[in-house]
């Protein structure tokens, strides 16, 4: 399924499709991101822009479960127990030069911050549920009592 970020943000109740096809007209004629785009003309926060960016990657990108991965040791490696669990994430293996790392759709925009600066490489990240990451988690980075961030989704605009 092709999700435009416009429809995430028509779906979020955040714009309406009239606002959609101006920021469009205004991305075609400045060049600027769509997201951009919206957060100038409506004044939606980046934060809330970024979530949206966060949901359409979940609904378009590959699922997983991660008992049935192929997990590579030397890829664990490339974060700290700490980090895992703290941005939610889980390193998968190398495809290429691509970094596979796996999260839940509620703690993407958390780990992309992080891991996309962590490993100097690029990276895909892959979704799976989060009873799915937090056991995933507790065999490869065992850390008693851990538990998964709560979600961090903005909500709103700013003051125009």
């Amino acid at each position: 399924m092709d999700m435009r970020l416009g429809h995430v943000l028509v779906r979020k109740g955040l714009l309406d499709t009239d606002q959609i096809d101006r920021a469009l007209k205004e991305q075609k004629r400045t060049g600027v991101p769509f997201g951009v785009a919206c957060e100038r003309l409506y004044g939606l926060d980046p934060t809330v822009i970024e979530q949206a960016w966060a949901d359409q990657y979940a609904t378009i990108t590959q699922r997983v479960c991660l008992h049935e991965e192929r997990i590579d040791p030397e890829a664990l490696m490339r974060l700290t127990r700490r980090q895992a669990w703290q941005f939610g994430a889980i390193p998968l293996r190398w495809e290429g030069a691509d970094f596979i790392v796996a999260t839940c759709p509620e703690l993407l925009v958390r780990a992309h911050r992080f891991v996309t600066r962590a490993v100097g490489c690029p990276v895909i990240f892959v979704m799976t549920d989060r009873d799915d990451l937090h056991a995933a988690l507790d065999r490869a980075y065992p850390l008693p009592g851990a538990v998964l961030p709560s979600d961090d989704q903005p909500r709103g605009r700013t003051a125009a």
